[in-house]
């Protein structure tokens, strides 16, 4: 019936029949892969939490001087490219490795670090994800400090602020279940499908009289009705 169906174009109704006559298979399998997903997602799956420190590139400059010029800002917005290689060098990461008495090595901790810019402003974020909360927050806010002075060192101007110090996040950004269970649900409808359609494709079976007209090329003489036992 599927091979029929693609041979003389797609016949909506017959497509609706193959699917309605093995609904049950969609429906286990898309249970089990759901299934399947929430378990992963909730006890395979490492929740992570995210802790962020963001910080602002600027000039110092007293009261009197607070007009910052248009070229000034351009400077800055182009030093921030630069200030989020600092941030996750080898020397900031293995002293804060060391400050925080960190057992890990430097490519681990540098794959906990994201440091981004906000588009066209001097402001630079640094996000860091781990399983302990706490020890989100301390790194985060351990490598401002370490970047902090090794700018002053390398570029020899006192020019980054922290804005916003890090502090511990109540929730995590990972696994988000919700965003797991749909993807699951998703693939379980897809590979159920997938199932019946191959099913029915290998089904070789006569079903109707048009199935013994076309694959036997014989004459339909008589059709024998169901009966159903009706109990008075």
């Amino acid at each position: 019936m599927l091979m029929e169906s693609i041979e003389n174009g797609i016949d909506l109704r017959k497509l609706i029949n193959i699917i309605l006559n093995r609904l049950w298979i969609i429906i286990l399998v898309t249970a089990v892969t759901t299934s399947a997903g929430l378990i992963i997602s909730f006890r395979v799956l490492d929740t992570i939490y995210e802790s962020s420190t963001t910080l602002i590139v600027n000039n110092n400059k007293t009261n009197d001087e607070r007009m910052l010029q248009y070229y000034d800002v351009l400077l800055n917005q182009k030093l921030v490219k630069t200030y989020e290689q600092i941030v996750k060098s080898y020397t900031v990461s293995n002293q804060v490795i060391k400050n925080l008495s960190l057992d890990c090595s430097i490519s681990e901790f540098q794959s906990w670090i994201n440091v981004s810019s906000v588009q066209d402003t001097e402001i630079i974020k640094i996000r860091v994800s781990h399983q302990d909360p706490i020890l989100a927050t301390k790194i985060a806010n351990e490598v401002a400090t370490v970047f902090k002075s090794e700018v002053i060192r390398i570029m020899d101007v006192d020019n980054v602020q922290v804005i916003d110090t890090a502090i511990p996040p109540k929730t995590p950004v990972k696994p988000d279940h919700k965003i797991n269970a749909a993807v699951a649900f998703v693939l379980g409808i897809m590979l159920g499908l997938g199932i019946v359609f191959l099913v029915e494709y290998l089904d070789d079976t006569i079903k109707t009289e048009d199935d013994v007209k076309k694959y036997l090329d014989l004459p339909v003489i008589g059709l024998i009705p169901n009966i159903e036992d009706v109990s008075n």
